[in-house]
């Protein structure tokens, strides 16, 4: 028996792995949760506000670890060709599903290449205007729109946002043709949108909130499937336009063929993680409603989204390249 180890763990060694690792269970090292995008954005602060949490259930370091270039394609192509081991996650965001669509330097799969671990968080957006369109519900809204074409100046986030992508699948819902504003981020747009520069958008609620809460813009609908809790009064685009829904997402991943026992650790870690109230206030301060879903419920959620939005990048034509 004695020799049968010996030669086993010889083999383990030549093959370049430890066998203390080989025998131990799940994780025996620091976990690295790439973050696709500079300090500061909303995966970011996800990632950061997960990690110490998810280090101490784990029993391991987990340290997180922004990689921005490329808009984050690049990472997104490394991670997905990283070792399957679960030692190393990306924090995706609502990009990770339109990318492959959009640029032509995109390696990755969202569906095929990645394993779903959790849906962390989603993020509703509301369609706003500015007070001068005189305009208080959705129906009045889209006559007036189809009314000015493209007269209306409607200003989104930037070109390659969810808040464009919401814009464009809109446009396509209800008929509508406005001069769409590409800006770069949603605070520039917001200036431009309160000083009457443009006169629509749909943007992250959080974004909006402190001036629709100030009366200075106008909620016409929000885009999520439900309600939202800070705007109870506002309907959702689905309840004119029925199957509408846009929102802005965080989820974690891993590479394709992760080891099944080594997803579930880290969803149970995760759940664990997202079940505490600080943690979850947390998350709702950035403008997301903490989702908690399992594999399974996330790896449909993917596909759905990469299914939706190709279909609207396609649709309306549009290129980033």
């Amino acid at each position: 028996m004695k020799k049968i180890v010996t030669g086993l763990c010889t083999t383990l060694v030549m093959l370049g792995v430890d066998p203390a690792s080989a025998q131990a269970p799940y994780p025996v090292k620091p976990i690295h949760i790439i973050v696709p995008s500079v300090p500061g954005g909303a995966n970011d602060t996800g990632a950061r506000l997960s990690a110490p949490s998810l280090a101490e259930v784990l029993g391991q370091p987990v340290l997180v670890d922004n990689r921005p270039a490329g808009g984050g394609i690049v990472a997104m192509n490394q991670v997905a060709q990283s070792a399957p081991d679960g030692y190393t996650m990306i924090m995706a965001f609502d990009a990770f599903a339109t990318n492959p669509y959009l640029f032509k330097d995109v390696k990755y799969d969202p569906v095929k290449d990645y394993a779903a671990i959790t849906l962390v968080g989603r993020s509703a957006q509301v369609l706003a205007v500015h007070p001068e369109l005189a305009v208080r519900s959705l129906p009045e809204f889209v006559q007036l729109a189809r009314a000015r074409g493209a007269a209306l100046d409607w200003g989104t986030a930037g070109p390659g946002t969810s808040s464009r992508f919401s814009l464009e699948l809109f446009k396509i819902t209800a008929g509508v043709e406005p001069t769409t504003v590409n800006y770069k981020g949603g605070a520039p747009l917001i200036n431009d949108l309160l000083g009457g520069q443009v006169k629509a958008t749909i943007v992250a609620l959080s974004v909006a909130y402190p001036h629709l809460r100030a009366g200075k813009l106008v909620p016409i609908a929000v885009t999520a499937a439900r309600r939202s809790p800070l705007l109870p009064d506002v309907p959702t685009v689905g309840e004119v336009f029925p199957g509408f829904e846009a929102q802005g997402w965080l989820g974690l991943l891993a590479p394709a063929a992760t080891p099944r026992a080594v997803i579930d650790r880290l969803y149970g870690a995760m759940m664990k993680v997202l079940a505490a109230p600080e943690v979850r206030t947390k998350y709702e301060a950035l403008g997301y409603e903490v989702a908690a879903s399992t594999p399974e419920e996330f790896g449909a959620w993917v596909q759905n989204e990469t299914t939706k939005w190709g279909r609207v990048i396609r649709e309306r034509k549009i290129s980033l390249d």
